[in-house]
């Protein structure tokens, strides 16, 4: 009879234990998945914000291109103008040099 309700009494302390560690192990995995879930939205929003970045970055570089390639485009058109105006002048600089003599 003693060793019935020794029996209990250590089975009673085994079930006791054994739901303090499954409740232990939930909390523990509900804080782990609860850590997890903030890092994970912690890494979406620095995946959001380097890809805003790296938008803005080659709008940026695009603009500055067509800035040059305009830039560009206006000088050839100047350099144009002034291979065309350039025998004229010279053959006016050649008229009055003659004309001088």
């Amino acid at each position: 009879m003693i060793s019935l309700i020794v029996g209990l009494s250590l089975s009673f302390i085994a079930i006791g234990v054994l739901y303090y560690l499954n409740n232990q192990l939930t909390k523990r995995l509900e804080r782990n998945n609860k850590a997890l879930l903030a890092l994970h939205k912690e890494f979406t929003q620095y995946q959001v914000d380097e890809s805003r970045i790296k938008e803005k970055d080659t709008a940026r570089m695009e603009i500055r291109h067509d800035n040059i390639a305009k830039s560009i485009k206006k000088n050839e058109q100047l350099i144009d103008v002034v291979n065309k105006r350039i025998p004229n002048e010279v053959k006016k600089c050649i008229k009055h040099i003659e004309l001088s003599r």
